[in-house]
């Protein structure tokens, strides 16, 4: 029997691209958004059968009454992500990142299965001689991770549930995000020729966007083995520094200068490198690399035709 999934905030940088894939791998897909940012980015889709989309505003308990009954599996996508957003809209923030899914765990069944992203914004700032594993004490130091450590605790109470803490994404999605530090980089590198970074030290882990689809198409079909757990979600070849990145892409765009910048700070303080061994013993490894990554944006942002939200 063809497996039935929901996706909320389906119309974003993750949910257009995991709904394209579920897609097009035959299951049957409820995709549920209230457009916000962008209303083409699930266009492409409309065509298949076993997509169906709906408008509907998931912190309203009727909605979520309706949308959730028949459904297998439950991939809680709708958030308000990023620091910057959250300290900017934080009721906002606090009601759909941790009241919704409040919401939810009180409507879906037991049987139904929970593949929820949290974030390694949890780990806040590591210890510089250690790596961050699923045992590391969290300590989140924006709103938005304190949001993501409160709704991961909440699916680990349900009995049917995978929680994914994400490195942070990049890579091109039908819902482009220009914030995302990778994203973010390559575009100011192809359109300005520099790079002006603060604090280069800092460290951080990265994945692919298509990595992370691929990491819930495993899990999906390999629900019973994963299930009830916790796991890091990275490229373990890319625990990188800000200054390593930099240099990374002016390899690509050999034109770029980098500048850092001793007066000044990074808003965003987070510092850590992380351990992604638990859901490498699984058999999922991430496999896109951040050169490949670069290239890939390169591409995207040297066309001069392709406009872009201005996200958030």
């Amino acid at each position: 029997m063809i497996k039935k999934i929901l996706v909320t905030g389906a119309a974003g940088y993750l949910g257009s691209m995991i709904c394209t894939y579920l897609v097009e791998e035959g299951y049957q897909v409820t995709a549920v958004d209230i457009l916000k940012y962008d209303k083409n980015s699930l266009n492409h889709l409309f065509f298949f059968k076993n997509f169906k989309f709906l408008n509907l505003d998931i912190t309203k308990k009727k909605n979520l009454k309706k949308i959730l009954k028949n459904q297998d599996f439950i991939i809680p996508l709708a958030a308000l992500v990023g620091a910057p957003l959250c300290e900017k809209r934080k009721e906002e923030a606090i009601k759909v990142n941790i009241k919704s899914i409040e919401l939810l765990l009180k409507q879906v069944k037991k049987k139904q299965k929970i593949i929820y992203p949290t974030s390694n914004s949890g780990y806040g700032i590591g210890q510089k001689t250690k790596f961050c594993d699923e045992n590391t004490e969290l300590n989140p130091i924006s709103l938005y991770g304190r949001t993501k450590v409160e709704a991961e605790k909440l699916i680990s109470k349900h009995s049917n549930f995978i929680c994914f803490r994400l490195a942070t994404v990049f890579g091109y999605s039908y819902r482009m995000r220009t914030d995302l530090i990778v994203n973010n980089f390559v575009e100011t590198a192809v359109k300005k020729g520099k790079l002006e970074i603060f604090e280069p030290h800092f460290r951080r882990n990265f994945i692919h966007i298509k990595d992370i689809v691929a990491a819930f198409l495993f899990s999906i079909k390999n629900f019973g083995k994963l299930k009830n757990n916790i796991y890091n979600l990275g490229l373990s070849s890319a625990n990188i520094t800000k200054l390593n990145l930099a240099n990374k892409i002016k390899k690509i765009i050999p034109s770029t200068k980098i500048i850092i910048k001793k007066k000044g700070n990074d808003p965003d303080k987070r510092d850590y490198f992380v351990s992604n061994a638990k859901i490498e013993k699984t058999g999922y490894k991430a496999k896109i690399s951040l050169d490949q990554g670069i290239k890939e944006l390169h591409k995207v942002f040297s066309n001069s035709d392709i406009k872009f939200l201005n996200n958030y």
